[in-house]
């Protein structure tokens, strides 16, 4: 098939999740089918990136993304029936470089990855007979509305009357460009419940992890040179993207309420046992910085620049209080790849099927997450076993490879 993809990012380099699920699905599906790929790129991202992608794509065509947090996007928003987020998204560019490459080609169908940047497409789609007849696969990786209804719960009291205006525009425009599109792609069940509340199906095609980079470590040659060092230091993980607000608010919820639980317990119980909060991010915000003096929580940025499968190898545990949006977490797949046990909440064991106590750990309360990371550090049978049956999970669902199979499924659906 002649697939034209369109994305509101540049999925590479691999520094966030969507890049990473972006570009490796590109990978897979590029070995039997022939991608053309329009995006928005960011001002740091390089010809070099683009070159990379090329090497999968048949073309990579980049714009140079607009700032979305400018006064004339504030305004535009403010006096238009558009979202702030559709209305930094509608970029003429874009629409221009979709509407060269749909007059000098054609494709079997359009994957559009986010729905705010379909009015581009939908505004050729109008004055176009042609264009109709292409079916469009529309992939969703939240649903946005109730990421920002989340975030209005904490924001500050003089940010929520615009907050819930601009919430119930995303409502309406997300449930309008679903049903736009002629399938529509969710990465988690909790979002295609949603979907189907709304009156619209939808395909299941989750997050995966590439099983051969992220290497299984057990609990024995994890903690080999630990023993022979004599150091009993066990870091718990914390690794983000501060750009995004579930980020921020969960490394909130533990530097305020869940560390401070660990710390009191191990005073209590375990007074060898030396226990770090590390926390692993590029820009980590001076707001968070400001929220502990604790000696034992470490900032660094440095580390950052490691490869991702390295920071796993090291960390003891995984701590992923998830609050804030849905679908199949990145960290979680991969540090469950690499042995690394995982600490989170409902919404992410099950988005991802994992059992409490079988393949992951959940906690509902500060003090549950706080109990079940002292827990899994402590009891070594615990470890093995979580650690053990989390990689079997991601072997046997959670690999590109099947992945892909699961969207190219979807392909030949619409274009029967």
């Amino acid at each position: 098939m002649k697939i034209l993809l369109l994305s509101s990012y540049l999925p590479y380099p691999l520094f966030s999740g969507g890049q990473v699920r972006l570009y490796n699905l590109i990978k897979e599906l590029s070995q039997k089918h022939e991608i053309t790929l329009i995006c928005e790129k960011r001002s740091q991202q390089t010809d070099a990136d683009i070159a990379e992608l090329k090497k999968i794509c048949k073309d990579v065509i980049a714009v140079e993304r607009r700032k979305q947090w400018s006064i004339s996007n504030i305004v535009k928003a403010g006096i238009s029936s558009h979202s702030f987020l559709v209305t930094g998204h509608t970029h003429p560019e874009f629409a221009q470089r979709v509407r060269e490459a749909l007059t000098g080609e054609s494709y079997d169908l359009i994957h559009v990855e986010t729905y705010y940047i379909m009015r581009n497409l939908l505004q050729l789609r109008m004055t176009d007979d042609g264009l109709q007849k292409i079916p469009i696969v529309l992939v969703e990786h939240n649903i946005e509305y109730q990421v920002y209804e989340k975030f209005m719960q904490r924001a500050p009291a003089l940010l929520i009357p615009l907050l819930r205006i601009d919430t119930q525009k995303i409502k309406r425009e997300e449930e309008y460009y679903w049903q736009q599109s002629n399938a529509l792609v969710a990465v988690s069940r909790e979002d295609q419940a949603v979907m189907k509340k709304a009156g619209h199906d939808s395909f299941l095609v989750p997050n995966g992890v590439n099983t051969n980079q992220f290497i299984f470590r057990s609990f024995e040659e994890r903690f080999y040179f630990s023993k022979r060092t004599q150091e009993n230091v066990k870091k718990i993980l914390f690794l983000g993207d501060f750009r995004w607000i579930q980020n921020k608010d969960s490394l909130t919820f533990i530097i305020k309420e869940i560390f401070p639980l660990v710390k009191k317990e191990l005073r209590i119980t375990n007074h060898e046992l030396d226990v770090k909060l590390w926390i692993v991010g590029r820009k980590i915000p001076e707001s968070i910085r400001n929220l502990t003096n604790d000696q034992d929580v470490l900032f660094d940025e440095k580390s950052s620049g490691l490869s991702t499968e390295k920071i796993f190898q090291e960390a003891a545990v995984l701590l992923a209080p998830i609050r804030i949006g849905g679908g199949t977490s990145y960290k979680i797949l991969e540090a469950m790849s690499s042995g690394t046990p995982v600490v989170t909440m409902q919404m992410s064991a099950d988005a991802l099927s994992a059992v409490d106590g079988k393949e992951i750990l959940v906690g509902k309360t500060a003090k549950e997450l706080a109990e079940k990371s002292l827990e899994v550090l402590q009891n070594e049978s615990l470890y093995t076993l979580i650690s053990k049956n989390g990689r079997a999970l991601v072997e046997k669902q959670y690999t590109w490879k099947k992945i892909g199979k699961r969207l190219e499924a979807v392909y030949l659906e619409v274009v029967k």
